[in-house]
């Protein structure tokens, strides 16, 4: 068992890396693409928004296929609906067809939900005491693509631009080729499948009824710790992407440029996946709901760091750095937690929800962040980020002290 942790590990790993660079090279230019298409600066934060939605409705039927056939279909399913998506994303912008372009990002989002749900793979097999572990280890992968994507964009897209392809919809005829070859990598080497294998070696009743995802969701229901894990992704990841969507523009309504803003923003994607596997440790040595609180606590400080910085450049990055780490210690903590408090049956159809949870909670932040800071500004974006933390870290202490 532990040479098999250790390969599957391994091949998650790699396709993590894959995965990620496709879904940065692709995101990155984006919403400028999405302007050069539609012609408006005003629609073009609807291409993020569309990747965001689409990663959210598909979190169910994709949790789906992984219940009733395991991991690697599923995962080998959403990198496959992320090519395709990635290549009618450039049809839209060769045809100049907007609605096209849209639900390209949305079918482009499977991607990310494929990274998402690769951290769960690893949970599979993992004895708990090193659960925490195995889900930042994956999570930690995705730290390569995320950073070297958005560096590699501008070039990549050029080597196949040309007359009929923009060079801004470039990286993603590139993202279609890296999501590909991770399906290759899933389908090739993710054997025997983990969810199979551990429902396989647990004991109790594995029919296929026992892990729809109506049971998924009585599960979370049953369970107060498992409650308490969903809220700590949800709020986590709504939070981070609320303040960190909004912070570019803060910034350079401040005089940044843009050298300067994408620095700030590297720092915050370090914040979140280089210091996972010690978010990891950290939960398996001191606890899940310890480091759920440290989440809050990080998380609460970057937004009091962010809110309150005005001109001064060297408070957001710091902001902006706690606030990935913050991310980072909800995200390893709270799968963890919820792995950890669902019967082996449902944990699939659990996971999947949580997903959904997380990405519907980050897509109406998301949109909520920017009518917050037209109408009142970033300070107050970040008061709004930091009260809605109140109920993880309330439900944090109930279930500490209970």
């Amino acid at each position: 068992m532990s040479a098999l942790r250790r390969r599957i590990t391994a091949v998650l790993v790699v396709s993590q890396i894959l995965g990620g660079l496709g879904v940065a090279i692709g995101i990155a230019l984006a919403a400028v693409l999405a302007e050069r298409v539609s012609g408006s600066a005003g629609l073009s934060g609807l291409a993020p928004t569309a990747m965001v939605a689409g990663t959210a409705l598909l979190s169910v039927p994709l949790a789906s296929v992984m219940n009733t056939r395991g991991r690697r279909p599923g995962l080998v399913l959403a990198y496959l609906i992320g090519a395709l998506g990635a290549a009618l994303v450039v049809f839209g912008a060769v045809v100049e067809s907007f609605p096209l372009l849209l639900a390209g990002m949305a079918a482009f989002g499977a991607g990310s939900l494929a990274t998402l749900q690769a951290r769960f793979a690893a949970a599979d097999l993992a004895v708990p005491e090193r659960r925490g572990q195995a889900i930042s280890l994956v999570v930690w992968a995705t730290t390569v693509g995320a950073v070297l994507g958005p560096n590699i964009a501008a070039p990549a897209g050029r080597t196949v631009s040309g007359p009929d392809i923009p060079a801004e919809a470039g990286p993603f005829v590139w993202a279609a080729g890296v999501f590909l070859v991770s399906a290759a990598v899933v389908q090739l080497l993710l054997r025997p499948d983990p969810l199979i294998t551990a429902r396989a070696l647990a004991p109790g009743d594995h029919r296929p009824e026992g892990r729809s995802l109506r049971a998924g969701a009585r599960a979370v229901r049953a369970s107060p710790m498992a409650r308490l894990a969903v809220v700590a992704l949800a709020v986590s990841h709504a939070a981070m992407v609320a303040i960190m969507s909004m912070t570019p523009l803060a910034l350079s309504h401040h005089g940044a440029g843009i050298e300067l803003i994408g620095l700030v923003i590297s720092g915050h994607i370090a914040g979140m996946y280089a210091f996972s596997p010690l978010m990891g440790w950290l939960a398996d040595r001191i606890g899940r709901l310890a480091v759920i609180g440290l989440a809050a606590g990080l998380l609460s400080v970057s937004a009091l760091l962010a809110g309150t910085a005005g001109p001064s450049h060297a408070q957001v990055a710091a902001g902006l750095f706690l606030l990935g780490l913050g991310w980072s210690a909800g995200v390893v903590a709270g799968s963890a937690l919820l792995t950890d408090s669902v019967p082996p049956p449902a944990r699939a159809a659990a996971q999947g929800l949580s997903d959904l949870a997380m990405n519907t909670a980050a897509g109406v932040g998301g949109v909520l962040a920017g009518l917050i800071v037209a109408q009142a500004g970033y300070g107050w974006l970040n008061l709004a980020g930091a009260l809605l933390l109140l109920p993880m870290a309330a439900l944090t202490v109930r279930r500490a002290v209970g």
